[in-house]
């Protein structure tokens, strides 16, 4: 074991080193961003009672769902869709290059309703089973072509055959789109509605149809629109800050623990592609509260290799050889990593499951962050400072720090 020690230490090094110098940047600029980190529009919609409709909270699940429809149908990147408290709900969108249309698209009531001359309703939006924008090859004029349910479609045959030769209006939110003669009975099931300005306009109104009204009413009561530029400002403080937290880390590592710091700086860099490779693959998006957690959580991660430290130095001063001070400092340090990361993963839990936005988002990558360094400092830094160890390439206790600076030895710093 010994004399393949060397050998597997290198290879390991190597292979960390490697991945973290070619997948860093890529991993870090594929996890999506949020609002603060790339620009774009913060809305917060309340809901209003009516004499038609009272908010509760089915009505509001509704709102959400039917807001989270419409913003995926507009094909906005990363959108965030939460309700907050009783009656309000908060919509971000990053990066959207027409803050204002998006915000009249979603904020919509969308309620349709056909209605023949005397201003009797014959059908809703309920009735219908999709509508799509399309461009007519006739007159080339985009329209929004509807298809109804099953239900819709008898009620839509019985008006048309009623009616023929007078007109049905089609109205949206009280607005009349369309107010068209019927020349015969429609009985397949198939409308279109006319009088958009262009296919976009189409596009839109036939989004808000096939997601359906809104429940309640809704108001607009917040918007706060923030610019690209500030979002990359954001963007660059959060590396900037990301960076030079890594380099203090590694650079104190090397200082006070020298072989050992050397060996802890690499399984930093495997703790943090790992954490940026779980981010990634859970789709989490990130925000600058979240970048503040992970500069956090690698404080922790740093945390517990220097427990594991200071307990090898305090064993290989009782006399015990390198091998197994190390040895037990690893198993005097164990316990007190699993207490102290486990307050820490009830904390970011409690924030997770009662806090909102972007406390949550800090609240995720906190307790992922001290799960992947618990992971790193007691299974990969003790791997590989064994294999230093068995190597036998290093035989100077200076080199692994323990005739080096001590910590918290009387409360002081000392040599």
């Amino acid at each position: 074991m010994r004399q393949n020690a060397l050998p597997k230490l290198l290879i390991t090094l190597a292979v960390i080193v490697a991945v973290f110098v070619i997948f860093i940047r890529p991993l870090a600029h594929s996890i999506r961003q949020g609002l603060d980190l790339q620009g774009g529009t913060h809305v917060v919609l309340e809901a209003e009672d009516t004499d038609i409709a009272k908010v509760d909270d089915d009505a509001m699940q509704r709102v959400v769902s039917i807001m989270e429809r419409r913003i995926n149908e507009l094909g906005l990147t990363e959108p965030i869709v939460q309700r907050e408290g009783e009656r309000r709900v908060i919509i971000e969108l990053p990066g959207i290059k027409d803050p204002d249309k998006a915000i009249q698209t979603i904020g919509k009531t969308a309620m349709l309703e056909f209605k023949d001359e005397e201003g009797n309703t014959l059908l809703t939006g309920n009735d219908l089973k999709d509508a799509q924008a399309v461009m007519n090859q006739q007159n080339n004029q985009s329209v929004v072509t509807l298809e109804f349910s099953d239900e819709g479609t008898k009620k839509f045959a019985d008006a048309t055959l009623q009616n023929v030769g007078r007109q049905i209006a089609i109205l949206l939110d009280g607005e009349v789109l369309t107010n068209p003669v019927v020349r015969e009975p429609i009985l397949g099931g198939r409308a279109e509605i006319s009088g958009q300005h262009d296919l976009e306009e189409s596009q839109s109104l036939a989004i808000l149809l096939r997601s359906g009204a809104l429940p309640v009413k809704v108001n607009i009561i917040e918007t706060r629109t923030v610019g690209p530029s500030l979002g990359q400002d954001s963007k660059d403080k959060s590396e900037f800050a990301f960076v030079i937290g890594i380099a203090a880390v590694l650079v104190f590592m090397l200082i006070f623990y020298r072989a050992c710091g050397f060996i802890a700086d690499i399984s930093l860099m495997a703790y943090t592609i790992l954490l940026l490779a779980v981010l990634k693959g859970l789709d989490a998006t990130l925000t600058l509260p979240g970048v503040a957690g992970i500069i956090l959580s690698i404080g922790m991660a740093v945390d517990a290799n220097v427990l594991i430290f200071e307990h090898f130095k305090e064993e290989f001063r009782l006399g015990k050889s390198i091998r197994l001070a190390m040895d037990t400092g690893f198993k005097r340090a164990f316990t007190t990593i699993l207490d102290s990361n486990t307050t820490t993963i009830i904390a970011a839990a409690v924030l997770f499951f009662f806090g909102t936005g972007n406390i949550r988002g800090f609240a995720i990558t906190l307790g992922l962050g001290v799960l992947l360094s618990m992971f790193t400092a007691i299974t990969l830094t003790q791997f590989m400072l064994k294999l230093l160890v068995n190597a036998n390439i290093i035989s100077s206790p200076t080199v692994y720090g323990a005739n080096g600076f001590m910590l918290f030895q009387d409360g002081k710093v000392e040599r």
